[in-house]
């Protein structure tokens, strides 16, 4: 008897479902979040709390939430047991609260930046969701495009020599002050806490260690927060970093790595777009006094163009997501987040007792 040979069928694997998030705050931030998660491919919003049911409702109704889950309380998101994870997008002062207690809901937890306020907090909200078998992280999201990869690259391989120096500038004017929570010091106002924290992040990215000085300097508005600020962090191994971060004025928010051998400018480093991201790479140059005497220079600098497969929150959504489902790592490290939070809070330090002494 014969018979014909079957080749075994193969069964293709079914895709995990969406890692489903739950936003708590219906603010800027959350709303960049929700907009850019429509093209993720790993998470989508399934909820969204506000202290206001009419603010969620309308929340949902701009980013397909279904509107059973568009909840008027933090709490009632937190009993919505189809989550996967939550998103914090509160105020400064309410990350730590909130982040534990979504923890403690059994929830993955994306904290807004400044994570915390204090080291304390920041190691509590780590020891409780290790002690859970949770994952919680910092959401720096400029950390998840592959422009930041590309560059940190570029640095740890020697393309512009050994890095001596970082300039990053963060800066807006905003003329909304009632009401606006950046501008209240009695809950983390302030530029520092705000867009500062991207500055003191990326210098400790690049330098690769943690500053062993750290210096604070700034401007204090009427409401008592400091509106435009400066930063000097001095790392080992000779690398010196210079912030500029400001509520109250224009900069160009850009970021320049100095090396020995040559230089790296990064035009669009803190929101770098899914397409045209990019960074500029030079060699040597002269003094311009001695170009324009006719000394001659090296080559021009060349543009190296980065792009991403998805838009920036949704890389971030889907990275943690990954992370959170295999226990892998996070692209924000619990010693990068602490660590983070250790500067910040020097330099808040710093700008309070300057504050003082001028009050």
């Amino acid at each position: 008897m014969t018979t014909a040979y079957r080749p075994a069928l193969k069964l293709t694997p079914m895709p995990p479902p969406p890692f489903r998030y739950g936003i708590l705050g219906c603010g800027n931030i959350a709303g960049q979040f929700a907009s850019d998660l429509a093209d993720a491919q790993d998470s989508v919003v399934a909820a969204v709390a506000s202290r206001s049911a009419d603010k969620a409702r309308d929340f949902g109704d701009r980013f397909g939430v279904d509107p059973a889950r568009c909840f008027g309380g933090y709490a009632e998101l937190l009993a919505d047991d189809t989550l996967d994870a939550v998103y914090v997008a509160l105020p400064n002062h309410e990350h730590h609260g909130w982040s534990k207690r979504a923890l403690a809901a059994g929830f993955h937890v994306l904290c807004e930046k400044p994570f915390t306020l204090n080291v304390a907090g920041a190691e509590d909200l780590f020891d409780t969701a290790d002690a859970a078998g949770l994952r919680i992280m910092e959401a720096f999201m400029y950390r998840c495009h592959p422009l930041t990869h590309a560059v940190v690259d570029a640095v740890r391989g020697g393309v512009i020599g050994r890095l001596r120096l970082v300039r990053a500038s963060f800066c807006y004017r905003t003329s909304r002050i009632g009401g606006n929570v950046r501008f209240d010091p009695a809950i983390g106002g302030g530029g520092l806490w705000d867009i500062g924290s991207y500055c003191v992040s990326v210098a400790r990215l690049l330098a690769g260690c943690e500053p062993e000085a750290v210096h604070a300097a700034g401007h204090f508005h009427d409401t008592g927060v400091d509106d435009v600020a400066a930063g000097l962090l001095n790392f080992p191994h000779g690398v010196t970093a210079s912030l500029t971060f400001g509520m109250s004025v224009q900069a160009d928010n850009t970021l320049h790595l100095g090396g020995e051998d040559g230089w790296i400018q990064v035009p669009v480093p803190w929101k770098p777009p899914q397409r045209g991201a990019a960074y500029v790479v030079g060699g040597q140059t002269p003094p311009k006094q001695d170009l324009a005497a006719g000394g001659g220079g090296p080559p021009g600098p060349r543009t190296v163009a980065v792009d991403a497969d998805a838009p920036l929150f949704a890389l971030e959504a889907d990275a943690f997501a990954r992370a959170a489902r295999s226990g892998g790592p996070l692209p924000v490290t619990r010693a990068d987040t602490v660590g983070n939070v250790r500067v910040l809070a020097e330099m808040a330090r710093q700008l309070d007792r300057q504050r003082e002494r001028r009050s």
